[in-house]
Order: C-alpha cells, then sequence, then structure tokens
C-alpha cells in the first residue's frame, strides 16, 4: 500500500493543518538545535507557495495533558514559532488554545499560525474522538509530516486523519519513507548496519532484525561489551546485560558481527578520566570499557569502505567526551566518505553527524528516533497505517 502525497493534493484557497515533530531541546528560551525545525520547511513553504492556509501542531517535551500552558510555560511552543518565522520569512503567531474552526475559516492564504503544544490538550495520548474531531474540523486537508511520532496513535498524529476531509503525507514523511524503504527492502548488496547503544534489551527487536537482513553488524556502547562477554571476553566493571548473553549469541550466529579487538578504557566514568588503550584479553576487573580502539577503528573503517549500503544508529563510544570519540568520529567519517547509500537515524547519531559536520555526507538523515527503530524493526506505524487506509478507501 501507498500513501498519498501532498503533491497529489490541490492546496490553493484550502485550510491546511500540518503535523510537524518541532520537539527540539530548548533551554532558558533557547534553542539549542534546530534541526527538526529545518527539516519541516519544505513541506510548510510548498503549501505556502500553493496558496494555502497553514495550521501547524506539534508536541513539545512531556507536559502535563490538562494543565494549562500558563501553568508549564517550559512546555510553549512559543520559542519554536519565533524561529520557525525567521526560517519561513513569513510570520508564525502562537494560536490561543480557544482557537476554533471559525477562527480557521477566517486566515488569508499564505498566512501560517501554530497551534500551542497537542500534549497539553485532553485526549491527545489517547487518540480521543472528540478532540481527533476537533482537529480536523480546523481543516480541509490534513497533512501527517512528523515522521518522529508516525509510531504513537495519537489524536494529532493518527485520530484526526480519520476525520480529515483528506489526509495524506508531508514531503518530510515521504522521504523518510522512501528513504527506509530503499536501505531495507531492496538494498543495494553488502550492506552493513551500526548499531550502538547502552542495552541490548532496549535494541534488541532492532538488532535481531537486522541480523537477518545484514551482511555486517557493527555493535557499539553497551551493546558492544554485552557482544563480548558473549563471545567469553571479559569486560571488567563495563556496562553490559548478562541476562542478555544467549540472545546475543543467538543473533551473532545469523550474521557477522566484528568485535573490537582493541578498546578505550578507563577506572571512572568522567569526562577527566584518562583513557588507557588495550587489547581485550588485558581488561583489567576496574576498567571500563568506554569507547573502541585505534586497531579496532581501522577493522570497522575499512569494512564501512566496502559496503554499498549502510544503515547508522547509536554512537561507538562515549563521545561525549574528548578522550573517547575516536570511535564514532573515525566511524561517523568514514560513513561519510562511502560513496554507496547511507541512513542515519536517532538523536545521538544525529547529534553526532552535525558534530562532525557531515551531514551533506550521509544519503539520509532520519528526523526520526522511536519511529526509526520500530519501522527497522518491520513494526506497522500507526500514523502511516491511517494514511494508507485513507489512499485505499
Amino acid at each position: 500500500m501507498t500513501v498519498r502525497s501532498i503533491q497529489e493534493v490541490e492546496l490553493s484557497g484550502k485550510k491546511v493543518l500540518i503535523r510537524e515533530d518541532l520537539n527540539v531541546p530548548i533551554k532558558a528560551g533557547e534553542i539549542l538545535n534546530d534541526a527538526r525545525i529545518r527539516a519541516t520547511v519544505p513541506t510548510i513553504k510548498y503549501a505556502l507557495e500553493k496558496g494555502a492556509s497553514v495550521i501547524l501542531m506539534s508536541h513539545l517535551g512531556r507536559p502535563d495533558e490538562g494543565v494549562p500552558i500558563s501553568e508549564q510555560q517550559e512546555a510553549s511552543l512559543a520559542p519554536v514559532a519565533k524561529h520557525l518565522s525567521e526560517l519561513l520569512n513569513n510570520q508564525v503567531d502562537l494560536m490561543p488554545t480557544d482557537f476554533s474552526a471559525d477562527s480557521a475559516a477566517k486566515l488569508s492564504p499564505g498566512s501560517c499560525v501554530m497551534l500551542e503544544n497537542v500534549r497539553c490538550n485532553i485526549g491527545e495520548k489517547n487518540n480521543s474522538d472528540e478532540l481527533s474531531q476537533y482537529y480536523a474540523s480546523l481543516c480541509d486537508v490534513f497533512v501527517m509530516d512528523a515522521f518522529g511520532t508516525a509510531h504513537r496513535a495519537q489524536a494529532s498524529t493518527h485520530g484526526v486523519a480519520k476525520f480529515a476531509p483528506v489526509a495524506c503525507a508531508g514531503l518530510l514523511l515521504s522521504g523518510e519513507l522512501e528513504a527506509l524503504n530503499k536501505a531495507l527492502a531492496q538494498p543495494l548488496s553488502p550492506m552493513l548496519a551500526v548499531v550502538g547503544g547502552a542495552k541490548v534489551s532496549s535494541k534488541l527487536m532492532v538488532l535481531e532484525a537486522l541480523a537477518q537482513k545484514v551482511d555486517h553488524l557493527i555493535v557499539g556502547g553497551g551493546i558492544a561489551n554485552t557482544f563480548l562477554a558473549a563471545a567469553g571476553y571479559s569486560v571488567g566493571k563495563s556496562l553490559y546485560e548478562e541476562d542478555m548473553l544467549a540472545k546475543a549469541r543467538e543473533i551473532m550466529r545469523l550474521t557477522n558481527i566484528p568485535l573490537p579487538s582493541d578498546v578505550a578504557v578507563a577506572k571512572e566514568f568522567s569526562e577527566s578520566a584518562l583513557a588507557e588503550i588495550k587489547v581485550i584479553a588485558d581488561i583489567a576487573e576496574d576498567d571500563m570499557i568506554l569507547d573502541i580502539g585505534p586497531e579496532t577503528i581501522s577493522d570497522y573503517v575499512r569494512v564501512i569502505s566496502e559496503m554499498k549500503t549502510i544503515l547508522w544508529n547509536g554512537p561507538l563510544g562515549v563521545f561525549e567526551f574528548d578522550a573517547f570519540a575516536a570511535g564514532t568520529e573515525s566511524v561517523a567519517k568514514a560513513i561519510a566518505e562511502n560513496t554507496g547509500f547511507s541512513i542515519a537515524g536517532g538523536g545521538e547519531t544525529i547529534t553526532a553527524i552535525e558534530l562532525y559536520k557531515i551531514s551533506d555526507q550521509v544519503s539520509y538523515m532520519s528526523t526520526g528516533g522511536g519511529a526509526f527503530l520500530e519501522f527497522v524493526e518491520g513494526k506497522t506505524l500507526p500514523a502511516v497505517a491511517i494514511l494508507e487506509d485513507r489512499n485505499a478507501g
């Protein structure tokens, strides 16, 4: 099944409600990373240039449902609306909570407004029909463009699509689905997946799904420690999951998982800790593995250079600490230099890509975290499924 694209819908003179993922880190009213906001600009500009009046909605953080935004100002989308106004060169006004269908009808073509944080609305999380119908009453066309929340069946992502006169996918969502299908449905071989993170248990289904698709699977962080322990190596006092050792061995039987031959260790988890390079056999009981070593980096870079398709989710070490960033930086740059198709997703992954200034060299950067992982696992994303149903109907 396929979803209908915004490019297939007449927008001139229409009221267009667009669900975006504008959930960005904000401190003291300042946006720390605007990557997600910038990713929404093409869809919003497209609708405005086609003569639509645009109503935006998004969540921000985890506010208390039913509590007025005046009592939880840290959850307000006001800084986002201000920043988006600058990016669009078009004023984006933040609407009061009593914004109605009558108010929407008064919007002029080319105007753009934003609803306040949808997660403050009663019924958002449980996908209530009442709230979904309210959202639908504001528009002629609903555009789902928030891939990062597509795995959630909520009123602003799923329910509204049931009741809106027309429901379709925005440019960002369409691009995400196209890129992920390219990487997973019919990938050019050989294919590599790089999966980092703290725990095997948190990415177990992803690892199992990828192990059956890829030619090589590189694991990093605490996940790599668990695989090292499963292979019989001592990992000292490093983070690993003893109850996942049997599962790690099962995954190792499915595909080639090159394990680190040397690592960077420290006696404590600290930004000021001194890094020491050790071969795996020399790990002491009080050592903590915080990154991969130079020999392993060389091996991984060679593997990456030979791949035609690469999927990356998660850092290789504690890259936030300079002494333990070499593995993540080297792998990131090797992926950037690869001439095949590469797709990267997840918050820490995108942070690393921007830190090492390689965004222009990665074929596609996904804005999704949980949605990215669930798609890779093969799960149905509710917000995509409802668009497919509407297109089929």
